[in-house]
């Protein structure tokens, strides 16, 4: 084993210790349920807003309207 300067071990330690703390930081904001239920909420609401999603969804909400006051009308 190479002879290596306790102090430079000492400083390597540290700097790994350090990432270390760095990437299960990172880790612990990414699996936070509320930021990924956020995230998934975002998303759900952007592909709504696009013109034709919501088109399709006012035409689904108008023919169920009809079929409702036709069925409450029979």
């Amino acid at each position: 084993m190479a002879d290596r300067d306790p102090d430079v071990i000492k400083q390597e330690i540290d700097a790994a210790r350090d990432q270390l703390a760095a990437t299960v930081d990172s880790l612990a904001i990414r699996a936070n349920p509320q930021r990924l239920a956020d995230d998934i909420k975002a998303g759900i609401m952007n592909f709504v807003k696009k013109p034709a999603v919501a088109a399709s969804l006012a035409g689904l909400g108008l023919v169920t309207v009809v079929l409702v006051i036709r069925k409450a009308r029979s």
